[in-house]
């Protein structure tokens, strides 16, 4: 499931979450002090409002759209030689694109439970489209 900004999703798992409690903006008081427990039951809705990729590109994954890019500009106009070094190039650089396009993708949300709870940097494999 691809995650967006906007998308409403639920919960897929029961989530507990223990540790401090602080005032927003604010410090906990006392470092290492647990003071509840807050469990939220599969199923509990919200919307993502922030999404982060941590895919990272690959030297050849960035020269592959780059010269993909231009081919598709830019090819038409180009000599027969130069137009088919070009595409031997992305050829050969296909199979590293392919690879990335294909990877799963972990990505970190930040989704407003429809209970009022934000759940900030979570796994996006928690949650499942509503």
């Amino acid at each position: 499931m691809t995650l967006k900004v906007g998308r409403r999703v639920q919960l897929a798992v029961e989530l507990v979450l223990t540790g401090q409690v602080a005032l927003a903006g604010e410090a906990p008081t006392e470092p290492y002090a647990a003071v509840g427990l807050l469990a939220l039951a599969a199923g509990t809705e919200g919307t993502v409002e922030d999404v982060d990729d941590d895919r990272r590109e690959s030297e050849e994954v960035r020269e592959y759209a780059r010269l993909r890019s231009l081919l598709d500009d830019f090819g038409h106009q180009m000599p027969p030689g130069s137009r088919a070094r070009l595409e031997e190039q992305v050829a050969a650089l296909e199979p590293a694109w392919t690879a990335y396009q294909e990877a799963e993708t972990p990505v970190r949300v930040r989704v407003r439970l429809d209970n009022g709870f934000v759940l900030r940097d979570t796994s996006g494999d928690v949650f499942v489209a509503v």
